[in-house]
């Protein structure tokens, strides 16, 4: 939203200064984004008087002037036509920027004859596009500012120019007669208010109006009148100036009137060329299919339901976005039609979006406009129009009426107090309320009809919070409940998550945060694709339903990385995953993947390939992280994406499932585009039991003074015997002194036979009373022979 602040004072009388509007503005949430102040380029520049000027004696169209300046006489050589003794001038002297030119001039020599500066004409100094000659001044005294001589005689051309950013709620601030209103409030100055009579028609309109019953909540109210006899041409100079200075090109009196309200009080209006409109108007929906040519000369197709202005010829206009081009008014016009109508926004939204048409009418309309105002617009528009372009005004023709938003809330003074932490007096929050247009009766504050976005006791609130000055809010700390540390704000589970984040980062891998949503192909492989998880109306066929795992995602995101050339990558991720549309049924998960080699190639061989044993490393360490315990199984039984023979599952007994580790299914990379093998870990954290006591410190470090003894052994099994099963019998021959157990060693064939092979493991036994003596040691060796023998069947290797 641009203004100019003489503009702005036709509403607001204050005597503040630019910098102390825009520091108000932005503080009460009209945010400035420019400011554009045309005495900032011309403050250096001044006047001087032309005393002698004579032809160049080289050059027929250049003249020598002698031009007294405040630093006295200076020599300069001007090209322009009417460069001539006795005129007053605006002088540029050496080593003055020319904003216009975009140069800084010095002195120079033209043809032989020294040129100390220049006089410039409006062009140069961008005060309009005019370059057939020099600045001429009726009036100045040699030394005299430029700037303050135009600010004198000229206000137009140093006005300052303000834009603020809209937010969507403030559809108010959209006319400058807000924006005031605001400043008022503020403090800044006081609001101007004109009474306005209504225009007595002189004649029955012969163009009526109308709205189809079913449009009725697309626009519930259309006025209209016709005005004959006028004179369009050229608006006058101070109206092109207040359109010029905000970017906008002035067209005609009356195109520009319609824009002035527009800007000036939110107000929207359309004019039609009478002579051209067939009929009588109709507001309706569109059958589909019909076609119209608008005035940015653009040919639109209407769809069914799109709302639009039709005579006895056809559409005429897209109701509250743009009109036609045929019906549009050019300097021929005599009679016009000038139209004010209130407009649901939702509708001009969706109609705007589908033809994608941008007016600054629909900009308005679809953030919402003042209701009561659509008569009052209409008839100030219309006394503007007979003052500016003379003309016959009809009876008003009016279809529907005013919708009623008259709604009102309850103040509540120590609201402020509570919501927002300001300490605001009963009386200044009433006189606020009131300078903002609210109608205060008792403690119930009834709510202007410019502003739709106030729907609660809290917006009251805020209303006064903001016209206070959010910020001399102080912050203080909340108040402690009792003595001591006060208790973690995040739970247990959120504070397993944060460490898994932290521990992956740690082990090299690269976070991602993808969508939650993926493509029916990829969520099929991972168990997922079905009815129960699709989108009713998904973003795009790419994300059609809610994901099963998070390894989709994560692959899909390494496919990419390798297209673009990168192929050693290490990438998690931490977020939900669904097993179905309810609401219990989604969970938390942590994943992980690896693809490439452990490095960049190595002269020593450092390099490899990434393993599945990569993959056990990383999620042991995650889940050491976060509290997993530590004895847990290693069993099979993974889902089909993984690989059925290079792949565990981390569990607490046979149903418990912790988390998965090993390479991804090969089928399942070939579909999604993995080039080469790739390892992976999965953790389901809500599988994780939480302590049974909780506390803010470690628990205390227990270790043995005593010394560890380990002992190896080799046992013939089975080849179908897991190593797991012979791991787990030895650990479990005595739970008080084998710490842990370690497989070093696999043998199969040669000597064993068909069939057979052989497994050699490590025990650690460490005593936590007494040392062990040899007897200790055989005793418990002679436990571990026959615990593995009665799990394995196998016996142990000579």
């Amino acid at each position: 939203m641009k203004f100019t602040l003489s503009w702005l004072k036709e509403h607001l009388d204050t005597t503040a200064t630019v910098d102390e509007i825009t520091e108000a503005l932005t503080d009460l949430g009209l945010e400035v984004e420019e400011v554009v102040n045309p005495a900032d380029r011309l403050k250096d520049f001044k006047l001087g008087y032309v005393k002698h000027a004579e032809k160049h004696p080289d050059a027929d169209k250049l003249r020598v002037c002698k031009v007294d300046t405040d630093e006295g006489e200076m020599q300069i050589i001007c090209g322009a036509p009417n460069a001539r003794e006795g005129i007053t001038v605006v002088v540029c002297k050496p080593g003055m920027y020319i904003p216009g030119l975009d140069i800084t001039i010095g002195v120079g020599k033209i043809r032989g004859v020294d040129s100390f500066g220049m006089m410039a004409s409006e062009r140069e100094l961008e005060l309009s596009d005019e370059h057939n000659g020099i600045i001429e001044l009726p009036s100045g005294a040699v030394g005299d500012t430029f700037v303050d001589w135009l600010a004198a005689n000229d206000p137009a051309k140093v006005d300052p120019m303000i834009e603020i950013a809209i937010t969507p709620n403030r559809q108010d601030a959209l006319g400058v007669y807000g924006i005031a209103r605001d400043l008022a409030a503020r403090g800044l100055g006081t609001l101007k208010t004109t009474e306005y009579t209504a225009t007595e028609g002189q004649f029955t309109s012969p163009i009526k109006v109308s709205i189809d019953e079913d449009t009725r909540d697309g626009c519930p109210l259309f006025s209209g009148r016709l005005i004959r006899g006028v004179k369009n041409g050229p608006s006058p100079q101070w109206l092109q100036d207040r359109l010029t200075a905000i970017g906008l090109r002035p067209i005609s009196t009356l195109v520009d009137i319609t824009n002035f309200f527009t800007f000036d009080q939110n107000r929207p209006l359309h004019v039609f060329d009478a002579a051209k409109v067939s009929g009588d108007l109709r507001v309706h929906r569109a059958a589909g299919g019909e076609t119209l040519k608008a005035l940015d000369e653009k040919e639109y197709t209407f769809s069914a339901g799109q709302i639009v202005i039709s005579d006895d010829n056809g559409v005429e206009s897209v109701a509250g976005i743009m009109g036609g081009e045929e019906t549009g008014c050019t300097d021929e016009t005599v009679d016009v039609f000038l139209e004010s109508a209130f407009w649901d926004h939702i509708q001009i939204a969706t109609t705007g979006r589908a033809l994608k048409i941008n007016s600054d009418a629909r900009y308005r309309f679809e953030r919402g406009v003042d209701p009561e105002y659509t008569i009052e617009g209409l008839e100030r528009a219309t006394q503007m129009i007979l003052e500016l372009c003379g003309g016959e005004p009809s009876e008003m023709v009016i279809a529907g009426d005013v919708p009623n938003h008259a709604r009102a809330y309850k103040l509540d003074p120590e609201r402020v107090q509570s919501l927002v932490g300001m300490e605001i007096p009963e009386s200044d929050q009433r006189q606020t309320l009131t300078r903002l247009g609210f109608r205060l009766e008792g403690n119930m504050a009834h709510v202007p009809t410019w502003r739709p976005d106030v729907q609660g006791e809290a917006d009251l609130v805020e209303e006064v919070a903001r016209i206070a000055s959010l910020t001399k809010l102080k912050g203080v700390p909340l108040p402690r409940l009792g003595d001591g540390i006060p208790k973690p704000v995040m739970t247990a589970q959120q504070r397993r998550l944060q460490m898994a984040r932290r521990t992956s980062a740690a082990l090299g891998y690269n976070e991602l945060v993808s969508y939650t949503f993926i493509d029916q192909a990829a969520a099929a492989l991972f168990g997922g694709g079905d009815d129960a998880t699709k989108l009713a109306n998904p973003i795009s066929s790419e994300m059609s339903h809610m994901r099963p795992d998070l390894l989709p995602g994560l692959l899909q995101a390494a496919a990419r990385n390798q297209a673009r050339g990168y192929m050693d990558l290490a990438l998690f991720e931490v977020g939900p995953v669904f097993q179905g549309g309810e609401p219990g049924e989604q969970c938390e998960q942590i994943a992980g993947i690896l693809i490439g080699r452990t490095g960049p190639k190595d002269v020593h061989g450092a390099s490899r390939a990434v393993d599945l044993y990569d993959a056990k490393a990383d999620i042991e360490a995650v889940l050491a992280a976060i509290g997993a315990p530590a004895k847990v199984q290693i069993l099979r039984g993974g889902e089909g994406w993984w690989h059925p023979g290079r792949h565990g599952r981390i569990c607490l007994g046979p149903k418990k499932t912790l988390g998965v580790f090993g390479e991804i299914h090969p089928k399942v990379l070939q579909e999604l585009g993995i080039k080469g093998a790739a390892v992976a870990f999965s953790i389901w954290p809500e599988e994780i039991p939480l302590p049974r006591k909780s506390a803010t410190t470690r628990a205390a470090l227990d270790i043995s003074d005593l010394q560890a003894v380990e002992r190896d052994f080799a046992f013939v099994v089975d080849d179908s015997v897991e190593a797991l099963t012979l791991v787990n019998a030895a650990a479990g021959a005595d739970k008080a002194l084998v710490e842990n157990v370690r497989v070093f060693d696999e043998f199969i064939g040669g000597s064993l036979g068909e069939g057979k092979k052989s497994l050699a493991i490590t025990v650690r036994l460490q005593p936590t009373d007494k040392t062990l003596k040899e007897k200790d040691i055989e005793a418990v060796s002679e436990k571990i022979i026959a615990k593995v023998t009665k799990a394995t069947g196998g016996t142990l290797r000579g």
